[in-house]
């Protein structure tokens, strides 16, 4: 079975590594949605995003046999991932404030709001 689908480097196999990139970013932002959703704070983002590059590595190992245990994969796993989720925790905290604050905040951009005047 070892070999099966990927016996070469072809489009398939780069196809297949661009979507599980692309879940993983969903889900990371996802993960920083669902953080705002809760009014939790930026500390529950880290820690889903910690758990969800783990879950990468393990996807990375078990589908293109690359290293598992490997720090300094992890760490730029949890630096992209950190990124994505804080856009999405930021984008939802962004319309929760305006929206649901309407008399107190204005939106300044998709990822920050302001008092007004």
């Amino acid at each position: 079975m070892q070999g099966l689908f990927f016996e070469q480097d072809t489009g398939v196999r780069y196809f297949i590594r661009l979507l599980v990139v692309l879940i993983g970013f969903w889900t990371a932002w996802r993960a920083g949605k669902a953080a705002a959703d809760g009014w939790s704070d930026y500390s529950r983002v880290i820690v889903y995003t910690l758990l969800l590059a783990l879950v990468m590595r393990f996807l990375h190992h078990a589908l293109f046999d690359g290293p598992m245990l490997s720090a300094f994969y992890y760490v730029i796993d949890v630096v992209l991932l950190l990124i994505v989720a804080t856009a999405g925790y930021r984008y939802r905290r962004t319309n929760q404030m305006v929206n649901n604050y309407y008399w107190l905040y204005d939106r300044t951009s998709a990822f920050s709001w302001k008092k007004k005047n």
